[in-house]
């Protein structure tokens, strides 16, 4: 009945919200990222950019973001005064 079909409408609005984000997120990752210059796997990436199909590429930088954030930041130190 009417529960089916509100089921079945949230299902694919929610497809397409994702959809959506991928396809930003996407956008995104295979934008240029001047604020990772700096970072040795980048740099690969870049200097043997042009022997490489673009999804290659696409993944290269996706596995050094994914490296970024995967890297454990210094925790601040417990016996710090806290203020």
């Amino acid at each position: 009945g009417m529960k089916t079909v509100f089921s079945v409408l949230s299902l694919l609005l929610v497809v397409a919200v994702v959809a959506l984000l991928a396809k930003k997120q996407l956008a995104a990752v295979s934008a240029p990222l001047p604020a990772l210059e700096g970072v040795p796997a980048v740099q690969g990436a870049a200097s043997s950019a042009q022997a490489e199909s673009p999804k290659q590429q696409t993944q290269q930088v996706q596995q050094a973001v994914q490296g970024i954030l995967n890297q454990s930041r210094p925790m601040p130190e417990a016996d710090a005064p806290a203020k």
